[in-house]
């Protein structure tokens, strides 16, 4: 190593970019163990253990180009009797068998502007009724995003900002390869001479102005053309110079030269891997830990897990159905075994769009408009590709996750950080944002050893039983002046009127359904509602009174935080004032529902009208101040990103530990289906299976040891989440509900009730012991215990009609400032 590389690696691992100077002088490095392990660190730092691709056709749509770049087979002239352009019926062809094979991506590759040089593109070009190419494939594109479910990704060479503004509206992602900067390349006997479009100065002028209109956009450099190491670097700076100004580049593909029979450099030493490696490695050290590093797997077989040492992150595109055209003589790995050469190396191959993660989560920023639903709904919470189609509520899940949750406790890697992690949380230390942020993304023997230690958790803290309490749950009304956009059960003038009849319970029928519950074996009943313009507070203390009068045995557990402040607001009392009167009335503990996610960033979209975190949180505290008890939940699959989910753990977890007043904390998963954000096409489509699981664990972890109850919902989880979720943390699967509607409302179809016998067969399923518990997790009476079992039929609810215009204007429905104080 030179002396002026040790301590220019050592900055570099602490997260300093070398700068220019700095990055010139490795061009004389050859120590290539020191390069690959930094650029190993810095890529574990920025991507953890994915390593991604993404599942793609190829569409060859033209082979015609004005350029003659001496090592290309791509580039043919035309031909007597051959089409210079693939047909629209030919290119829906290609899709198609993708689209049957799982792809996503359409990759559209073409020749530099073959028009501009062959009478025959001319000519084909006006048959079909176009001027130049780029129409056309801008069409073509269209084609795809209207018969098919795959994304295009298009490579069409050198472009005019016109051009790029015309193909943002069609394609998520553009690209062109810089090649290298060195204009030596483009004078005679190089490779690049005769060949305008490959002058680097033009190709950096297409590189910004896609930068200046925010589309993502791939580049990279190719090695083994005739330039030199340090023309290398001086190509990846001017790339990184690019990226520092507009943040545009998702990746840079360190692709070696592969000589071809029939071209001008057939007989052209290729790059030997050492080569490859050395520029990967500095490639990542240039570029640190956040951006993606590629390497193409076809034109290094036999040296994968080189390449990963040397510290890229992804695959790039790999076909199960087309060649590469550009490589024809190199085949794609079978997907399996680039699963496998990938989990070799300790990582895990991980399925991307052609728009790379870090642009999915923001397509307001990267996307036309009429792009970023169809993103949104192929992405997981981290942006990556959604693989499975489970939502909550379906009674069958992915087996693939399932034997994952299942699997024996590995053996993870000394890169990983997850063990150390994980070994804090078991100690009950608070993990960081960023540390909860990593669990959340585990995947593959990640995400078994995250599953196992919160298991191992739950056993220390619960044992093995299970416990669920026997209620009946009331929601008093669906007319709600809240615009919650992901809310399908409230009705009424101001909320988004999906689906069922707005109806408003009287207290008769609020106290016939307790009764009933009480009769059939409940010790709670659950009450909760929409915010009726006409209720205040006198209303939820009506409520509970009349509940208490007809049955004083019965616990009450009701109104949200939300519903707290507002009929505090409502009675101009403080809110400690009112949580009094509330218990004097005879409510028992609160649910800790109306939370979402308990950041203001997402509320403003998500919930723009409803209390904010803050006010949340405030409720929560004076509750518990009061002695109040209540539970904690989390509503995440949606607008979030996973370091909001940590913010809300760590808020929560902090409360916890001065007050001790959450006996729970209930994940919900998102129900899509009729979400009035989900049907604007501005959210995603709940969480993966494996995301629903994931938060049940992760969420043991970080609030151990202040919260000892995680909860899961077997409405929304369905049989087989549940089971999942008792490997992963959870001792507690709820109350057992009659009558459950919000989570119906919204689209899931599982369940109304789980009477005891099905949730005991059910618990006992999974290996554990049932335990029917009180509200607050004591013991319920014997007498309740024995009516619970072999309850009659619930008899059919009627939900009463409003019996006035409860609505009014929307004038009428301004809310009332709470007044705040003692």
């Amino acid at each position: 190593m030179t002396p002026e590389t040790e301590p220019l690696l050592t900055a570099a691992r602490t997260g300093h970019l070398p700068t220019d100077a700095e990055a010139l002088s490795l061009a004389i490095e050859t120590d290539l163990a020191a390069l690959s392990a930094t650029a190993k660190i810095l890529r574990d730092a920025g991507h953890g253990s994915v390593v991604s691709y993404s599942r793609k056709v190829f569409i060859p749509l033209t082979h015609l180009c004005r350029d003659v770049c001496h090592y290309c087979t791509f580039a043919t002239p035309p031909k007597k009797g051959e089409r210079a352009y693939m047909t629209p019926e030919e290119i829906l062809a290609v899709v198609r068998e993708g689209e049957a094979a799982g792809c996503r991506e359409a990759l559209f590759t073409l020749g530099d502007k073959p028009e501009l040089r062959y009478r025959a593109a001319r000519e084909e070009l006006t048959a079909l009724g176009y001027e130049t190419t780029l129409d056309y494939l801008r069409d073509m594109a269209q084609l795809v995003l209207d018969k098919t479910t795959l994304l295009p990704h298009l490579n069409p060479g050198v472009m005019s900002a016109e051009d790029m503004a015309m193909l943002r509206q069609v394609s998520v992602s553009q690209g062109i390869m810089l090649e290298s900067i060195s204009m030596r390349l483009l004078e005679k006997g190089q490779c690049h001479y005769g060949s305008p479009d490959k002058d680097p100065t033009v190709r950096l002028a297409t590189l910004d102005a896609a930068g200046e209109q925010q589309i993502p956009f791939t580049s990279g450099v190719l090695i083994g053309i005739g330039e030199t190491r340090t023309e290398r670097i001086e190509s990846l700076l001017a790339l990184r110079r690019s990226h520092q100004k507009h943040g545009h580049i998702q990746e840079i593909i360190v692709q070696n030269f592969c000589a071809k029979p029939d071209t001008k450099m057939a007989a052209a030493p290729e790059p030997d891997t050492q080569d490859l490696i050395w520029t990967i490695a500095v490639a990542r050290i240039l570029f640190g830990p956040e951006m993606h590093i590629q390497a193409p797997p076809n034109l290094s077989p036999g040296a994968l897990s080189d390449l990963i040492d040397a510290g890229i992150d992804d695959w790039g595109g790999v076909s199960p159905v087309t060649p590469d055209f550009v490589n024809p003589e190199a085949p794609w790995p079978h997907l399996e075994t680039l699963r496998a050469e990938t989990a070799a190396c300790g990582k895990e191959l991980t399925e991307r769009l052609a728009l790379y993660p870090d642009y999915a989560l923001y397509t307001d920023r990267w996307l036309n408009e009429c792009l970023r639903t169809v993103v949104l709904r192929s992405i997981d919470g981290e942006g990556f590709a959604r693989i499975d189609d489970w939502s909550p509520g379906d009674t069958t899940a992915p087996r693939a996750d399932l034997n994952r949750i299942d699997a024996d406790t590995p053996n993870l890697g000394a890169d990983s950080p997850v063990p150390q992690i994980l070994a804090k949380a078991g100690k009950g230390e608070s993990l960081t944002e960023s540390e909860i942020v990593r669990l959340l993304a585990v995947r593959g023997e990640e995400l078994t050893a995250v599953c196992s230690a919160a298991n191992d958790l739950r056993k220390m803290m619960n044992g093995d039983t299970v416990t669920y309490v026997v209620n009946r749950n009331i929601n008093y009304t669906n007319i709600c002046y809240f615009k919650c956009q992901f809310c399908a059960f409230s009705k009424g003038k101001m909320s988004e009127n999906l689906r069922g009849r707005p109806y408003d319970l009287g207290l008769d029928e609020i106290v016939r359904r307790a009764r009933e519950g009480w009769d059939r074996g409940a010790t709670e009943v659950c009450m909760q509602g929409g915010i009726h313009p006409d209720y205040t507070g006198e209303t939820y203390l009506e409520i509970c009174r009349a509940v208490k009068a007809a049955l004083p045995g019965m616990h009450v557990h009701a109104f949200s935080p939300l519903e707290v402040w507002q009929g505090a607001a409502t009675s101009g009392l403080d809110l400690r004032t009112f949580l009094f009167e509330l218990k004097e009335a005879g409510l028992g503990t609160l649910p800790g529902t109306a939370a979402e996610i308990l950041d203001d960033e997402v509320r403003a979209v998500l919930c723009p009208d409803k209390i904010s975190a803050g006010e949340w949180f405030e409720v929560m505290e004076t509750a518990h101040d009061l002695g109040f008890k209540t539970t904690s939940t989390i509503m995440h699959g949606h607008i979030e990103r996973p370091e909001h989910v940590a913010r809300h753990l760590l808020r929560i977890r902090e409360l916890q530990a001065r007050t001790g007043g959450f006996t729970e904390f209930v994940p919900l998963p998102f129900v899509h289906m009729e979400a009035p954000i989900y049907l604007k096409g501005k959210a995603r489509k709940g969480p993966t299976f494996r995301e629903a699981i994931l938060i049940h664990a992760v969420a043991r972890l970080a609030l151990h040891p202040h919260i000892t109850n995680i909860q899961a919902s077997w409405v929304k989880m369905g049989p087989d989440g549940v089971k999942a979720c008792l490997n992963a943390g959870v001792n507690d699967l709820g109350g057992t509900l009659m009558n459950e509607t919000i989570t119906r409302s919204a689209g899931a179809t599982h369940g109304q009730e789980m009477p005891p016998e099905a949730m005991e067969k059910l618990i006992l399923s999974a290996g554990r012991r049932p335990l029917q518990r009180s509200t607050p997790y004591g013991t319920p009476s014997q007498q309740q215990i024995a009516a619970s079992f072999g309850a009659a039929p619930l008899t059919e609810v009627l939900n009463t009609p409003p019996t006035k215009n409860r609505g009014g204007d929307d004038s009428d429905l301004a809310q009332t400032e709470l007044v705040i104080g003692e």
